[in-house]
């Protein structure tokens, strides 16, 4: 979820529907002590309302991995994710992300560095079923080996990016070896969650111990609500939501190059209702948060 779950949009979905954990958007651990830096740890900006908060990095570099870790148990987060699983062609073939799948000697040292450099820390890896085929039982069994306290799985091979339908019956796989091997690890299960009780039902279909939801928000943000709810909210609703995000994005980021992250959110907000595409597509042409806001006033006057 590169620059989607950021601080502006965690703040928010901890404001009208929080999550049990929330998990920063991907960060790269060699970036993190680049001539960049500046740029880069901001992906680690959070607050008080955002705890639990699970710091994720990635790379494969142990050394890097190690610096970061010990950043993150400095930032007081509660927790190091560690990435193998990430999709994106080029971070795979740089061997990091879901790169990683297949490479035991190095992910056994990213982990081990991960360890060391977070203290007591809890330690995550988040992976999928394979690089280009399934190979649960292999990778899981190893990644169990580990020791790490818990692990998340999507349903998918690295090539199968999001295409397809997510591989439930391969994640159950994984919490069977997972309960053989090392009950005490939690297994959380991805891939396809788009509501709050298909979460529920996943959980007791499949066994695992939790549920990670990303792209499933942009579908729901209030999917987090812990009561059954099955009211459609109204536009609205999503507008003012959308107008409380602008005004967090300016106070946090003071207008500055990051608007452009914000229009990776109109589709979000702006959507099943009468002239929602032009309006969208409008949106979309704007410079900064100012103009979006004067199109909003114009079009949404209570």
């Amino acid at each position: 979820m590169e620059d989607v779950t950021d601080y502006v949009f965690r703040e928010i979905i901890g404001q009208i529907a929080k999550p049990d954990v929330f998990f920063t958007e991907f960060t790269s651990a060699d970036g993190l002590f680049s001539k960049g830096h500046e740029v880069v740890i901001r992906k680690l900006k959070f607050s008080s309302r955002q705890r639990p908060i699970v710091a994720q990095i990635w790379g494969k570099n142990p050394e890097t991995i190690f610096k970061a870790s010990k950043l993150v148990k400095d930032l007081k987060f509660d927790g190091v994710d560690v990435n193998m699983g990430c999709p994106d062609r080029s971070i795979v073939r740089h061997g990091a992300g879901g790169g990683l799948i297949g490479n035991y000697n190095l992910t056994k040292e990213v982990i081990d560095a991960a360890k060391k450099g977070s203290g007591n820390l809890p330690i995550s890896v988040k992976t999928r079923l394979g690089l280009d085929t399934i190979i649960t039982n292999e990778w899981i069994s190893f990644l169990l080996e580990q020791r790490i306290d818990a692990l998340t799985i999507h349903g998918r091979t690295v090539r199968q990016m999001s295409k397809g339908e997510a591989n439930w019956l391969e994640v159950e796989k994984a919490v069977k070896i997972k309960n053989k091997k090392s009950p005490a690890i939690i297994i959380i299960g991805n891939g396809d969650i788009i509501s709050f009780q298909q979460a529920q039902d996943m959980h007791k279909k499949y066994g695992v111990d939790g549920i990670m939801i990303g792209r499933g928000v942009f579908t729901n943000p209030w999917i987090f609500k812990k009561q059954a709810e099955t009211r459609i909210y109204n536009r609205i609703e999503y507008i003012e939501i959308l107008r409380s995000h602008l005004k967090l994005q300016d106070e946090t980021w003071h207008q500055s190059k990051n608007f452009n992250i914000m229009k990776k959110f109109f589709k979000m907000y702006i959507r099943d209702f009468e002239g929602a595409n032009e309006l969208r597509q409008e949106l979309m042409t704007t410079a900064n948060s100012k103009e979006v806001k004067q199109i909003l006033l114009a079009k949404f006057k209570n």
